[in-house]
């Protein structure tokens, strides 16, 4: 398939990582071990946070932080190591007050065929009391809904 008979991802402009599979990734069955597609989605997402100018140090700063409350995840096909993957995420939803939800793609490389997709739902904690605190304004607008 060509770059260009690619279909598009569900957002215009996803925030993507690649990752080329290792050895170390496979398990018993020689493919990638389903562990790790989670470990990427988060690689990902942390990343794409930094990129919108969040990082740990500033949820340390800030005394909130975003933590894992769900994730729906499906996988479409296997991952074989030496294929390279493109993970994308995009943020889905924000209620601007202590719920978002990230959205994730990710695709072989070589042939653009989906691998994976999911969600992932968070909620804001205080990170001192580990309870749920309202998002403060640069979580609001750093984690804006794609288009």
């Amino acid at each position: 398939m060509s770059h260009a008979a690619r279909p598009a991802w569900p957002v215009a402009e996803p925030f993507v990582v690649r990752r080329l599979a290792t050895a170390g990734d496979a398990d018993a069955f020689g493919h990638v071990n389903n562990v790790r597609y989670i470990d990427w989605a988060m690689e990902a997402a942390w990343a794409h946070s930094q990129a919108l100018g969040l990082s740990f140090a500033d949820y340390e700063r800030l005394g909130v932080g975003c933590v894992v409350q769900r994730h729906e995840f499906d996988y479409l096909a296997p991952v074989m190591p030496g294929e390279t993957v493109a993970v994308a995420t995009w943020i889905a939803e924000c209620d601007g007050r202590v719920r978002l939800t990230r959205a994730f793609e990710m695709r072989r490389e070589s042939d653009g065929a989906a691998l994976f997709r999911g969600r992932t739902k968070f909620v804001t904690i205080d990170m001192k009391t580990g309870r749920p605190a309202r998002m403060p304004p640069e979580f609001v607008a750093a984690y804006r809904p794609a288009g």
